[in-house]
């Protein structure tokens, strides 16, 4: 291999390493060139990639050394493993943690610091549909300012306006609860299932869309925020101190969330505006992804962990028990629903509404029984823990 004049402190060993790399161990490359210092830096650059340097014969004048290839190729190989296969979808069984931040399939080097991801086991984290929602999720982004048509001229009837705005009110803390949680989740699974940390990062990146939509909608006629409720603040609060990956999940995705897809599929059939209708539609479209990531992770982790569903049953219980003396759901919001579906104060109407409310929350409890099925509850215990979910929905 001719170097002319240039040296290692200039980039001579990229051509020394690309020859040394199509030889197999124990051939050799002769090295020529000019540099002075050539000599030296060839034999402390071999050293370290575990190479070993032979001298030219005495005869051999345009030879400057001989570069044995190494066995190992690289002293940097030595030790080092894959960390798992680079196709999608393909993950280990277990990530360790001094892999840390290091690309699915990537050559990871011995040693190193481990970085403390709490979650690291395939089945606690992975779901075989994740990549697939994540493509979905990313393709299902839409910008607050152009999918909807916020000067939409509408005039809404006496007090009907204000039921917009304490719904909205309500969506808002309900939706910044879970931007927080699926945050918090984030920093918990390790790298190398990086589709989940993908999905999650979206649906925060979602869930800060819906805070900033339900503001716009609530300030849009120049009002003020709604009222919040001690109840409905404990009842959040609950969300953010459950500390188990799984069990979070289950909290907010399966059973919060998912009732808010009810919910939000009320608020556009009884939407008295068409921006409310607007953003209901929108966002019910991606609460949908966060409950079916959810519902798949949990059927998925059920299946190989049998004491999985003993420990949600304990989350829903001790949820509830914590609870217990709080007021529920606000009254505010109940009453402001009712008057949405009723649309006008007709004595008639109010009832309609307030029947429509209870149909609502008879949803609500069958889908929330029908998730708990799917994750392998039989049909009474999935009715009575859908019976013991808080009644602030969420």
């Amino acid at each position: 291999m001719e170097l002319a004049g240039l040296g290692f402190d200039q980039g001579a060993h990229l051509l020394l390493r690309r020859a040394l790399d199509r030889l197999p161990p124990g051939r050799r490359v002769a090295v020529t060139g000019t540099d002075p210092a050539l000599a030296a830096h060839l034999a402390v650059w071999c050293r370290r990639e575990g190479h070993t340097v032979e001298q030219a014969p005495p005869g051999d004048a345009t030879v400057r050394s001989y570069v044995v290839c190494g066995a190992a190729g690289s002293a940097r190989a030595q030790g080092a493993e894959r960390a798992g296969n680079p196709l999608a979808g393909q993950v280990s069984e277990r990530a360790p943690l001094h892999w840390g931040l290091a690309a699915r399939g990537a050559l990871v080097e011995a040693g190193g610091p481990e970085v403390p991801f709490m979650v690291t086991d395939r089945d606690t984290a992975w779901y075989d549909l994740a990549p697939r929602l994540y493509r979905q999720a990313a393709a299902g982004q839409w910008d607050p300012l152009t999918a909807v048509d916020w000067d939409e001229p509408f005039s809404l009837p006496d007090g009907v306006e204000a039921a917009v705005v304490q719904v909205m009110t309500y969506l808002v803390e309900n939706e910044q609860a879970a931007l927080v949680v699926p945050g918090r989740l984030l920093a918990q699974v390790h790298p190398h299932f990086r589709e989940v940390l993908q999905l999650l990062a979206v649906q925060a990146a979602d869930e800060a869309r819906h805070v900033e939509v339900f503001t716009r909608r609530a300030l849009l006629k120049g009002g003020s925020m709604g009222t919040s409720s001690v109840g409905g603040r404990a009842s959040l609060a609950t969300l953010l101190r459950e500390p188990d990956f799984s069990i979070a999940s289950f909290l907010l995705s399966v059973l919060g969330e998912g009732s808010f897809l009810n919910l939000l599929a009320f608020l556009e059939r009884h939407a008295p505006d068409p921006v409310t209708r607007r953003i209901s539609h929108l966002v019910r479209q991606d609460e949908a992804r966060h409950v079916a990531f959810g519902l798949g992770h949990l059927e998925h982790r059920a299946g190989v962990d049998p004491g999985l569903r003993g420990r949600l049953r304990g989350a829903v219980e001790r949820r509830h028990d914590a609870l217990v003396d709080t007021a529920g759901l606000n009254r505010d919001v109940f009453d402001a629903l009712v008057l949405l579906a009723a649309g006008s104060w007709d004595p008639a109407a109010i009832g309609r509404g307030w029947r429509a409310v209870g149909r609502l929350q008879a949803e609500m409890d069958e889908g929330r029984r029908h998730r708990l099925s799917r994750l392998g509850f039989p049909d009474d215990e999935a009715a009575a823990l859908s019976a013991l979910h808080t009644r602030n929905f969420m």
